[in-house]
């Protein structure tokens, strides 16, 4: 009777997933609604290649790859009952408090939005119409190979906008003169609305903020583009490209800022910035439909839809180091029968999205993986070129690694309670997609405090988490991950960076008892 009615719950779970997602369908790309403006028709000045793009680009829309079903899903909702540093808050839908800047037309052209979080104290903005004048933003071209920009400094790599690098078409005449010459609309927002609404904290250099500064409206007749976009565009701009544990708050920031802008498919990417290539653009293409730079677009181009994604800085899971948010990991189906403002399935939800997009189950448990025995994973820190500005030999959190990964693995080879596989997580020379599918099949996942055990987001539900901490890297990244995301979690504290072995092969194998090995 009780996997009957758990059976039961799954069914109508799905039936409902079905059904809200088609009703998002039906929202967004029909105009009868005041909540999403429709996708307007062709209501601009072409230029000559504009009505075969705009042909091409349509028939685009439907190229994008769908959101998956996920078992930690709850909806997105614009709900302004959300309370204030609750932890939906953090994790979900806080962005309640809405500001139409250019409030949409019925018929058709440019209108901007920004949704507002009190708690996170950023906005995720969205608008229609909106152009882009690559050769307005000064940075390095980006996407380059990493060995071809040795040396070259960080500030060429982050964009700096000029007044109308991004232009809003906002009806009526055209461009007017003026006595200093040509001038570019007014602008969209002041001083005010971004002290409000964007507010620079404590971030030095704050792109997003300056994008939006950047914006002029137009009229019609000056509202010319070389290119349209008729897919949905996400624009982000990454500072620490090279670094998982910064990478994944842009990956979540950019998830967020899908679901709240109720996107129906996942939405193309384009780099507001000028890095050179990374590893993780390999998980950029595979969360979203694909990816490209600012500068390899040849004059403007014009998004139907851009959602302007917040700065990874302005995360949840950034402003853990620095602010106590309280929040416990649970599963979505107790939070759907009973809410809880001290508890989330958010990060649980994001971890599945992951896993999905490199085409992985998420709805496996434990006791599938058991049968071939417990993986434990040993997440190592290995030299490798990580940017232009890098030595290529990150500093090392535990000296004696090697000697701790022997003293585990003739521990394992001797274990003959249960069959356990020591994996090698030597991460630098793997793929991201085999770096998930190694966290994915993880029984315990092992490692000194690095950016490596980021991927801990994406860990199975009832993996068990063991870090292992220099007295000099003492900062609750991965405990508060762990926590968040409801996992298990125990640390060894180190006066040094150096461990005795058998310590940590004692502390590994009460785990492993825990897990009945």
């Amino acid at each position: 009777m009780a996997m009957s009615r758990t059976n039961s719950i799954l069914v109508k779970l799905v039936l409902f997933l079905f059904a809200l997602n088609s009703l998002s369908l039906y929202l967004y790309f029909h105009p009868f609604t005041g909540n999403r403006p429709p996708l307007p028709g062709n209501q601009f000045p072409l230029t000559d290649n504009h009505s075969l793009l705009l042909s091409e680009d349509r028939r685009s829309l439907f190229d994008l790859k769908p959101w998956p079903i996920l078992p930690s899903y709850l909806p997105w909702t614009e709900n302004s009952s959300v309370r204030p540093r609750s932890c939906e808050a953090y994790f979900g839908n806080g962005f309640t408090r809405r500001h139409d800047l250019l409030p949409p037309r019925g018929s058709g052209g440019g209108w901007f939005r920004c949704f507002f979080s009190e708690t996170l104290r950023s906005s995720v903005c969205e608008g229609g119409s909106l152009r882009m004048v690559p050769e307005r933003i000064r940075m390095s071209r980006g996407g380059e190979s990493l060995e071809d920009v040795m040396g070259r400094e960080e500030d060429e790599e982050l964009p700096a906008f000029d007044d109308g690098a991004f232009e809003i078409e906002g009806g009526g005449g055209g461009r007017r003169e003026s006595r200093l010459g040509f001038e570019r609309g007014r602008k969209l927002v002041d001083g005010d609305f971004l002290d409000n609404y964007v507010p620079a904290g404590g971030i030095s250099r704050h792109t997003m903020r300056d994008l939006i500064g950047s914006i002029r409206v137009v009229g019609t007749e000056g509202f010319v583009c070389d290119k349209w976009v008729e897919e949905p565009t996400l624009l982000v701009t990454r500072f620490e490209y090279a670094n998982l544990f910064h990478t994944i708050t842009d990956w979540y920031s950019g998830y967020v800022s899908s679901r709240v802008a109720g996107l129906p498919f996942r939405p193309r990417v384009i780099f507001i910035d000028g890095h050179c290539t990374s590893p993780m653009e390999e998980t950029w293409d595979a969360l979203f439909s694909g990816f490209s730079y600012a500068k390899s677009f040849n004059g403007s181009v014009c998004f139907r839809h851009a959602v302007l994604s917040p700065l990874g800085y302005e995360t949840a899971l950034f402003k853990g180091l620095s602010e106590h948010i309280d929040c416990k990991g649970a599963s979505a189906h107790d939070l759907w029968k009973n809410p809880d403002d001290q508890k989330t399935a958010r990060l649980s939800e994001f971890g599945e999205m992951v896993r999905a997009a490199f085409g992985f189950p998420v709805n496996r448990h434990r006791h599938e993986k058991s049968s071939s025995g417990h993986n434990v994973l040993f997440v190592r820190r290995e030299d490798y070129l990580a940017h232009p500005r890098h030595s290529g030999k990150p500093e090392s959190r535990l000296t004696n690694e090697q000697e701790v990964f022997d003293a585990i693995k003739s521990w394992v080879s001797n274990h003959l309670e249960c069959k356990i596989n020591l994996v090698n997580g030597l991460f630098a020379h793997m793929s991201m997609r085999e770096q998930v599918q190694a966290i994915q099949d993880a029984s315990v996942i092992i490692g000194a405090h690095g950016a490596g055990l980021t991927h801990i987001i994406s860990a199975m539900p009832k993996t068990v988490i063991f870090e292992i901490i220099s007295s000099k890297y003492r900062r609750p990244h991965f405990a508060l991950i762990a926590q968040w995301r409801g996992l298990e979690y125990h640390a060894m504290n180190l006066a040094g960076s150096h461990a005795n072995p058998p310590e940590v092969v004692d502390q590994l194998a009460d785990i492993m008892k825990s897990l009945g090995c």
